[in-house]
């Protein structure tokens, strides 16, 4: 997607980006059916997915997805709860995926894992990071926890469940490492295409939809933090509601976010992550 077309996209109205979005999720609905999931993170982007497919679905006729979050290790309490209540109150059919095998040793932030421990699945993605240590410190925000905790159970599953397709939250405004991607990209590890119906949404397209719809959102919005991650690797950047904030700042946006990871995006989303 080239400039002239992505500027052309964020000049539509919020009603306009709403209606592209309807028609990239309804296509893909028809086209995969069964097959395509939505990731859901229960942050705000995420959720507007959800909201606009719930909206296609009613006005067209068709079963909402199925829809699958990731447990990394180290989740906000707040985000855990908003997404069950969201399960109850949407009658989402949810499922969550991790890594076991790690998470089964309870370890706590900076907890050394040691190698030779882990599965030979474990292992082997440890070897697609380029890791080779004997050891490492659990942290799912970094790059190699990342690697290990989010994207690792979420390929296990797109493989066990023969999913096609998976719509995500992504926008081109909020990392550079997104700026050039298409609503519709193809991953050969494993072979599925991504879905990605909200590109062409600013930040601040985000919250006049969700505020404008009194969609629901988890409350640490409302506390001052702009972007969620795990609640380690996230800070809150202000006192004031994230809608209140300098919205203009494109790069302020993942700011309270854990900065290696961010620097390392276009590694990591090479390796499979959102």
């Amino acid at each position: 997607m080239d400039e002239i077309q992505r500027e052309a996209r964020w000049s539509l109205s919020l009603d306009g980006k709403i209606a592209l979005s309807k028609d990239i999720i309804a296509g893909a609905i028809g086209r995969f059916g069964p097959d395509f999931r939505l990731a859901w993170t229960g942050a705000k982007d995420s959720t507007l997915v959800l909201w606009i497919t719930r909206q296609v679905c009613a006005e067209r006729g068709l079963s909402m997805p199925r829809v699958v979050t990731i447990n990394e290790g180290d989740p906000f309490d707040e985000v855990v709860a908003f997404q069950k209540r969201l399960v109850e109150a949407w009658g989402l059919d949810l499922t969550v995926v991790a890594n076991d095998d790690v998470l089964s040793r309870k370890p706590r932030i900076g907890d050394v894992v040691p190698v030779a421990a882990l599965s030979e699945d474990s292992r082997a993605e440890l070897v697609r990071t380029g890791f080779t240590g004997e050891a490492f410190p659990f942290d799912p925000e970094s790059p190699l926890g990342n690697q290990l905790m989010k994207v690792a159970p979420l390929n296990a599953f797109l493989r066990r469940e023969g999913v096609a397709a998976l719509g995500t939250a992504i926008r081109w405004d909020e990392h550079p490492a997104r700026a050039h991607e298409d609503y519709e990209s193809p991953r050969e590890d494993p072979p599925h295409t991504r879905i990605h119906p909200i590109l062409h949404m600013l930040e601040r397209d985000v919250w006049d939809i969700t505020r404008g719809n009194d969609i629901p959102f988890c409350e640490l919005y409302r506390q001052g933090y702009r972007s969620l991650g795990t609640k380690t690797g996230t800070m809150r950047q202000s006192d004031l509601p994230a809608w209140e904030q300098d919205l203009t700042d494109r790069c302020g946006e993942r700011a309270g976010r854990d900065q290696e990871k961010e620097e390392a995006m276009e590694q990591l989303r090479a390796l499979g992550y959102m």
